[in-house]
């Protein structure tokens, strides 16, 4: 039968405690969670800064809708940029201190035509080994040579650099500034110095680091002390601690240039909808100047993170909103999180591809939204449940 592996790899899927399906859930992103008629705390949102639901957005989505209508009619390219792009685009370059930057529909989309358009097969590309599936599945895809250095170890990617210091083409050397899964951060300043002395061309993703890290919430690269302009290229979305949804990528006016006139995501895709570009606008002045946000959240870290050690539950390295708790195990993982669920938390269990081969975990974030007492509650079920297998 044509196409018969469909239906073996779902089986497979199901077998191997990796099965995957949406979940349905009512109402707006915040403190809680509704599915099915039950509502749970939520940890599990990157809505870092509870800004997903914040009254002030939700009016700026309103008043951009009636200034701008629903949707941008094109591409950015035909009739797509309105100045609601115009003006954002302008608020950021200014917060974040870049030259340059474009806007795109995701952050997936912004790191693929990032590799697909910059490397050719004369070029390496050397990145994370826990860099996000958007990038390393753009990596295999590109004509380039990809290489993997160890997470976060400077020395392997030394080592990779001087065993190909010899390529004609380009470097370009790629991490995270905040890891999704694991919640620890980039060596920014051992990664900027090696690129300069490599002549490569380094690129952060800063999607989880934009709006909670570094003075002002302008992102990993200011918290590691550069400025995101010493960089070549910066990614980061808006669909985490700022509460909206899109990216962008900032670099100098020539890189910028050269993404809008060559890279098909960019050029073939309708706009983001001006509303939308409003209310980001809104998220960004948010995220920029209500330093109590990051405040209160930093004290919510620091709780989760003496409470579990008091409880005996061991962590990572993470001193972030994302807090995962290894166990290894895909199915001893989706029955901790079925506990957590029946006790009142929403604790979403994160497996394999998703991470790498028995490092299944429970992905836990913590937002603005929390208080400690939600905290405090939370790190007592998951000490009960552990205690329970």
């Amino acid at each position: 039968m044509a196409f018969d592996f469909i239906q073996e790899q779902l089986t497979v899927r199901s077998q191997d405690g990796l099965y995957r399906k949406s979940t349905t859930v009512d109402g707006q992103q915040g403190r809680y969670l509704t599915v099915a008629g039950k509502t749970y705390l939520n940890f599990s949102s990157n809505d870092y800064l509870g800004l997903a639901s914040a009254p002030a957005l939700i009016e700026a989505w309103q008043k951009g809708a009636e200034l701008f209508g629903v949707g941008s009619g094109g591409s950015y390219l035909v009739t797509g940029y309105n100045q609601a792009h115009a003006e954002l685009t302008a608020q950021l370059k200014e917060w974040l201190g870049v030259e340059a930057l474009v806007l795109f529909n995701s952050g997936y989309s912004a790191n693929q035509a990032v590799i697909k358009l910059l490397l050719n097969k004369h070029d390496l590309l050397i990145q994370d080994k826990l860099n996000h599936a958007s990038l390393m599945e753009a990596g295999a895809l590109a004509e380039c040579k990809m290489l993997r250095f160890r997470h976060n170890d400077t020395s392997h990617l030394a080592s990779l650099l001087n065993k190909h210091k010899e390529t004609e083409g380009n470097k370009l050397i790629i991490s995270e500034g905040v890891f999704s899964m694991d919640g620890d951060t980039a060596p920014v300043q051992s990664l900027y110095r090696q690129a300069k002395d490599n002549n490569a061309w380094l690129m952060i993703d800063d999607a989880h680091g934009l709006g909670v890290s570094g003075q002002n919430g302008m992102g990993s690269v200011v918290e590691a002390g550069l400025k995101n302009s010493d960089l070549q290229i910066y990614m980061a979305t808006f669909g985490k601690a700022l509460g909206v949804g899109g990216a962008f990528v900032a670099g100098s006016q020539d890189l910028i240039e050269y993404l809008t006139n060559f890279s098909k995501p960019y050029i073939y895709t309708t706009g983001l909808p001006p509303a939308m570009a409003y209310t980001i606008a809104q998220a960004a002045k948010m995220a920029e100047s209500e330093q109590w946000r990051r405040d209160k959240l930093h004290s919510l870290i620091k709780t989760f993170r003496q409470s579990a050690i008091e409880k005996g539950i061991q962590l990572g390295e993470s001193a972030t909103a994302i807090q995962p708790i290894i166990t290894g195990d895909s199915q001893q993982t989706l029955n901790l999180a079925q506990k957590l669920k029946t006790a009142g938390f929403w604790t979403t269990a994160i497996r394999p591809p998703t991470v790498p081969v028995n490092s299944a975990r429970l992905r836990i974030t913590l937002t603005t939204n929390h208080e400690i007492e939600d905290v405090t509650m939370l790190i007592e079920a998951i000490s009960r449940v552990i205690h329970e297998q």
